[in-house]
């Protein structure tokens, strides 16, 4: 039998129900109750699971508004931004006296068929380091709930309206773009068990009664099992799929 392939939120919450047994089994739990429990558990994969973002540059059309907040509005989807760059020759971080275009034709010195690669490396890490000591990076500020970039510059001169600059940042991959991010086996075992655990906490509340045949409802059990798949997923996301502490800024 072919493996099904999941690839979209339906096929994701028809294969969770089956693998707790649905339909031979009354799953009692509501559909809202199922779109929830999807909803926590991608917000939980998109804040832990490295193949849940991508690293990108992303342009900006600085805009009057733009100027008059102090502040670029950033996209939902951005979660941590980790720098900010001019595209112009006059941006805010150029210093002329250190610049490699500056250098390499006031020296002619990068010339690969004289020069040697090391050399270059060492002359670039060393302008590199001059120009850190001396001028260093503007600095910017990124609160991923707030969406909004603070970049510590003088708005007035630094930046002008429908000047580019370029956001190197992490974006959230978008599931309806991507749809084989529905098919990650750790997310679908991950929803299963949130499922599970709602399953659990909803037959609760009718532990110990006694169904026509001699059935007694086991909420608990049910509660206990999904909470103990749920902290195995948990640390098996801080060992194998957890983001690099530190890789990300916001």
């Amino acid at each position: 039998m072919a493996q099904v392939t999941v690839d979209s939120r339906i096929k994701m919450k028809d294969y969770c129900l089956r693998r707790l047994g649905s339909p031979m089994i009354d799953i009692n739990v509501t559909e809202d109750q199922i779109e929830d429990r999807i909803d926590d558990a991608f917000q939980y994969y998109r804040d832990y699971h490295y193949d849940s973002t991508q690293k990108l540059y992303k342009k900006h059309q600085i805009t009057q508004a733009d100027k008059d907040n102090r502040y670029i509005t950033v996209p939902d989807e951005v979660i941590g931004i980790i720098n900010v760059f001019p595209t112009s020759q006059e941006g805010w971080d150029t210093v002329n006296m250190f610049d490699m275009r500056y250098q390499m034709r006031l020296n002619d010195m990068f010339d690969f068929t004289d020069v040697s690669i090391l050399h270059y490396t060492m002359v670039m890490q060393h302008i590199s380091l001059i120009d850190d000591y001396f001028s260093g990076r503007t600095p910017f500020d990124y609160q991923r709930h707030m969406n909004q970039l603070h970049i510590y510059c003088n708005w007035d001169t630094d930046l002008t309206v429908d000047e580019y600059i370029i956001i190197e940042c992490y974006q959230i991959i978008n599931p309806e773009s991507y749809t084989d991010i529905y098919n990650d086996i750790w997310l679908k075992r991950y929803v299963t068990s949130l499922i599970k655990r709602q399953w659990g906490q909803n037959l609760s509340k009718y532990e110990g009664i006694t169904l026509p045949g001699g059935l007694t409802y086991s909420g608990q059990a049910i509660l206990e099992s999904a909470n103990e798949e749920i902290s195995t997923l948990h640390e098996e996301m801080d060992t194998k799929h957890g983001a690099l502490l530190g890789m990300i800024i916001g």
